[in-house]
């Protein structure tokens, strides 16, 4: 336990970085011991932060990831984006209207633009117009207006490379989980001077901080990191590059893959299946095209999940929310019984929530590995022994 209290230094910068925007360097800190950490779980689903526990804080932020930590997240998730000059940031729209105060700031009102993103004209605030120095003037506030507003405008948005300190400054083992967002608009329109692209930026970056080797290997292990993205082409890419596991994300049964334009008929096909395997470990598809929904009712449940795990392909579903407006009437207004019906049920390998502190204690309290029953039954074996005597009495 004595390493939890390195992470106090971390909270402070934490503090300062809420307050200057100023990045904390070097990376990772010295605050921590890496050789002495509780390891990762993987006896049950992973827990995946998704982009941090934004149902309590805003996303993206510093503060949203160092509290999905705290709450037990096994794995912090994030979207990568790039700013104008390059540097890779932790966003999750190509656009920052919905999540800052950039409508605040008179310097910028000319940086509106219309640019084609996955096929439709879109316009606002783009990220890849917007250098370093100038993103980190912007706050970030709340996606939706029923959750926490208290926390809106204090926290910048952070770079990959803060991003990846904050889980390797963690006083126990936390993987990360970042995605290749949006591929195709980010190299259309940053371009950088040795003439690499978007990816080879975002798996150098990884290398730097010492991510590699395949699943469950001993490198991996001792910094757990997956891969993930929406296009294959970019996924395949990187293959060439590291061996990090990848998850191929699926969107929605209308949505076409961004890049290749493929139906989620084709991707999702045993064939396609077969093919995506030899460059990724599993699939992320969003839960209601797993398990379709009509009327806010669930219905038959779609072979989706079997199918990947006859190809050897885990399942990552997303995303999973408390509030009563994201739950299907299945599950009565309860977050835990819907973690009980796709893990118990439909046997996913890892659930994306914004939640990380309901998952944790949904699984602390229904879930126990080898050791957890070996500790059990010796406990009962003392009971009995302590009651043993009064019997004969």
């Amino acid at each position: 336990m004595a390493s939890s209290h390195c992470f106090a230094p971390f909270v402070f910068l934490l503090l300062l970085v809420g307050c200057s925007g100023r990045p904390f360097y070097p990376l990772p800190s010295k605050a921590g011991d890496p050789t002495n950490r509780q390891p990762l779980q993987t006896y049950r689903p992973y827990n995946i932060a998704h982009r941090g526990s934004n149902g309590e804080i805003p996303e993206e932020t510093a503060a949203a990831y160092m509290r999905a930590i705290k709450e037990g997240a096994d794995f912090i998730e994030t979207d990568i984006l790039s700013s104008k000059d390059g540097v890779l940031i932790c966003f999750h729209d190509v656009t920052l209207d919905d999540t800052t105060d950039v409508a605040e700031h008179k310097e910028f009102a000319d940086r509106k633009r219309t640019y084609e993103v996955q096929g439709v004209n879109t316009t606002g605030f783009f990220t890849v117009d917007f250098t370093t120095k100038e993103l980190k003037k912007l706050r970030v506030k709340q996606r939706y207006p029923f959750r926490d507003q208290q926390y809106n405008g204090k926290y910048p948005i952070i770079t990959f490379e803060e991003f990846i300190s904050i889980a390797l400054d963690s006083p126990r083992v936390v993987g990360i989980y970042p995605e290749i967002k949006n591929p195709v608009l980010i190299n259309q329109h940053v371009k950088w001077a040795d003439g690499k692209r978007f990816e080879d930026r975002f798996v150098e970056t990884l290398k730097k901080y010492g991510y590699k080797g395949s699943y469950l290997s001993k490198d991996w292990l001792k910094q757990p990191a997956f891969i993930q993205s929406f296009a294959p082409t970019s996924l395949v890419y990187v293959s060439n590059l590291t061996d990090l596991p990848k998850i191929f994300l699926i969107d929605d049964v209308t949505v076409p893959t961004q890049d290749t334009n493929q139906s989620y008929w084709e991707i999702t096909s045993d064939p396609y299946l077969d093919y995506i395997k030899d460059y990724v470990v599993g699939i992320g598809p969003w839960k209601d095209t797993i398990v379709p929904v009509v009327n806010n009712y669930l219905q038959t449940p779609t072979d989706l999940v079997s199918r990947a795990h006859a190809h050897d392909l885990q399942v990552h579903p997303y995303t999973y929310r408390n509030e009563n407006s994201f739950l299907h009437l299945d599950f009565h207004q309860d977050p835990y019984a819907e973690y009980n019906y796709w893990i118990n049920e439909i046997g996913v390998d890892g659930l994306f929530t914004d939640f990380t502190g309901s998952l944790h204690n949904f699984q602390e309290w229904t879930s126990f590995n080898e050791s957890d029953d070996k500790n059990a039954s010796s406990l009962l074996h003392q009971i009995a022994s302590m009651v043993s005597p009064y019997k004969k009495a």
